[in-house]
């Protein structure tokens, strides 16, 4: 059974940093794509990152390029997400996402963090 958790969401002043973590099980997690997503009362669930399997690109949503930082560590199955100079449009629940290309292609999410970033 697949398994992502998040942690390391909470409350921040605007200006501050957090790092989230997203650990995973029961999945060959060096061979899937993972991402960050984001999701904000009212709104839809948006992406906020994403990194391939190697870890060698990386993709960012324009609103948070230059602030956060997606890596990964396949050698502990997690993957990490940086988040500095946060605004209070940053807060929402986090959730991770991996997309295994095994049995024809799988998405597992993570239950979610959240993220607060007071003014």
């Amino acid at each position: 059974q697949v398994q992502l958790v998040e942690s390391g969401g909470g409350l921040v002043q605007a200006g501050g940093s957090l790092r989230l973590s997203c650990a995973a099980s029961g999945t060959i997690f060096s061979i899937n794509a993972m991402c960050w997503y984001r999701q904000t009362p009212g709104k839809q669930r948006e992406l906020v990152a994403d990194i391939t399997a190697s870890g060698g690109s990386t993709n960012y949503a324009d609103a948070v390029k230059g602030r956060f930082t997606i890596s990964r560590d396949n050698a502990k199955s997690t993957l990490y997400l940086q988040m500095n100079s946060l605004k209070p449009e940053d807060t929402g629940v986090y959730y991770c996402k991996s997309d295994s290309p095994l049995n024809g292609g799988r998405t597992y999410w993570g239950q979610g963090t959240q993220v607060t970033v007071s003014s």
